[in-house]
């Protein structure tokens, strides 16, 4: 066995092209021996943007010349994915920094009878060998690995060549609190969490409702089963690098440092965010957007679900209309068609078989119904969005916080639920949104009424309180990310830290040859 693991490896290591020559994008100046940092991400775009860009900020704050190595797991399941991974690759070999872009071999997928998170942790185990060779055989010294929360089989790989590796955690820090104290619940309930009643102890935030836990941990299958492993594993990176800020989230990353998430403290955490990237604005300006620039300032609410969200059945199609017509407030409503056989992403939506009769109509002087893909950062960024209905994935949540806008949570899968909660219960950026997840997370037209009468200004003390904190926010997410700020410094200390443990010697050298 041991023979045959080695030949395998030998013909591995063989098929791989000389990856310094494939598809590379050097920055003028810097030399092939400076260090690299090699990403692992989860090639959709709301994971692979995010680690590119932390990366690009790793590289900004790095005392010493180095450059980015992304080793590209190809999405064969999605040749839409595979188009976005390469338009992606285009843009940046243009962006001035070192990025270079590997691409893995392609493996045969594995099936996806037991859900989305364990298929995504499968998929990405699957490249183990491919991911390892690529690291061997790269011509320029790595200084560290940073791989996707999904992908920590792989911190064996990290051992096996003697590499610092990182995860890169694309949500809430107090997603990543319930992952670490996940492996100690599993022992203390002994049934599922969605037959629990009462509250979930997560060190950091008040008691979260059972009912409330995200949707891959309701059940002990074997999705949930990937999140005991991760969180168990995560203990064993040399750091956890959050796209959080440390001062919305203070009391969940204090609770995971001192230790009271996982068995043992957790203090190398980087709290980096708001990671977001934004892009310059196109030569002609989106009809969205020019339809919010003639609107009041902070008088349109935007209802907005995601890349896999904004297609509803028809009665909750009917139910949002009508809440929003008896609201009498403005509004733009990102509404999407069923998505096609075989895929979760959403297809345009035909508004005239959508809507009811006449809605349209009725509303035409204040509402605007778009059927497609949206800028949503340009959007938020319009001076007329005074609100925001959002699904809560967590880099919607961040784009809206950067821009003060306060929301309305309307959690629709993965871990938003608990999202949801932190937003309202915690930073009170949020009004309350009742959504009843036992009917398919519906909301009923007078819930939807009330909530946007409330975060538009309806007189409410909550909706008041949403609005000032939101600006609160604002405040704190650009000042974390200037000089000196919470997470410029903690991406400073993660910079420093990757230089040292690579090469002290090699990273002076290499900061003399770029100060001369």
């Amino acid at each position: 066995m041991v023979k045959e693991n080695a030949l395998a490896w030998a013909i591995i290591k063989d098929s791989f092209v000389d990856l310094a020559g494939d598809e590379e994008h050097s920055a003028p100046g810097v030399t092939m021996a400076s260090p690299t940092v090699v990403l692992v991400p989860f090639c959709v775009p709301g994971h692979l943007t995010s680690m590119l860009d932390a990366g690009k900020r790793l590289l900004g704050s790095s005392g010493c010349p180095m450059s980015l190595t992304v080793l590209v797991t190809p999405m064969t399941m999605s040749a839409n994915l595979m188009s976005q991974v390469d338009d992606l690759a285009r843009r940046e070999a243009e962006s001035g920094f070192d990025i270079r872009f590997h691409h893995l071999p392609a493996v045969e997928l594995p099936t996806k009878e037991h859900g989305a998170e364990e298929f995504i942790m499968r998929f990405i185990q699957l490249h183990e060998p491919y991911v390892k060779a690529a690291i061997s055989g790269m011509s320029s010294p790595v200084a560290a690995v940073v791989l996707d929360y999904f992908g920590t089989t792989l911190l064996d790989v990290a051992r096996e060549l003697a590499l610092p590796a990182y995860v890169y955690f694309t949500s809430a820090a107090s997603m990543l609190a319930l992952m670490l104290r996940l492996p100690a619940l599993d022992e203390e309930v002994a049934g599922d969490l969605e037959a629990v009643e009462g509250a979930v102890d997560v060190a950091g935030l008040p008691p979260v409702p059972a009912g409330l836990m995200p949707e891959p941990l309701m059940k002990k299958d074997p999705n949930y089963a990937s999140f005991v492993y991760h969180g168990r594993r995560f203990m064993e990176a040399a750091g956890i690098i959050v796209n959080t800020v440390a001062e919305l989230e203070p009391a969940v990353l204090a609770a995971i440092a001192e230790g009271r998430c996982a068995r043992a403290p957790r203090s190398n955490v980087y709290p980096i965010g708001p990671v977001l990237s934004f892009k310059p604005p196109g030569e002609q300006q989106h009809e969205c957007v020019s339809w919010l620039d003639a609107q009041p300032p902070a008088s349109v609410v935007l209802l907005c679900f995601g890349s896999m969200g904004g297609s509803f059945p028809s009665p909750q199609v009917r139910a949002i209309a009508d809440g929003l017509e008896r609201s009498g407030h403005r509004f733009m409503w990102v509404l999407r068609g069923p998505p096609p056989a075989g895929s979760p992403y959403p297809t345009d939506a035909d508004v005239h078989e959508l809507l009811p009769e006449g809605f349209r109509e009725r509303t035409k002087d204040r509402g605007f119904v778009w059927p497609k893909w949206v800028p949503q950062k340009d959007i938020l960024a319009s001076a007329a969005v005074g609100g925001f209905v959002t699904h809560c994935g967590w880099n919607s949540i961040l784009e809206s916080l950067w821009h003060g806008v306060p929301m309305a949570p309307w959690p629709l899968y993965a871990e938003q639920h608990l999202n949801a909660f932190e937003l309202v219960s915690v930073m009170g950026v949020a009004v309350g949104m009742e959504v009843d997840r036992k009917r398919g997370n519906f909301v009923e037209a007078a819930e939807l009424e009330r909530a946007v009468r409330s975060l538009m200004g309806g007189g409410s003390e909550e909706g008041r309180k949403a609005r000032e904190k939101a600006a609160e926010a604002k405040a704190l997410c650009r000042k974390a990310v200037e000089d000196g700020g919470s997470s410029d410094v903690s991406m400073q200390k993660l910079a420093r830290e990757i230089c040292a443990k690579h090469s002290t010697q090699g990273c002076e050298a290499a900061g003399a040859m770029r100060s001369d």
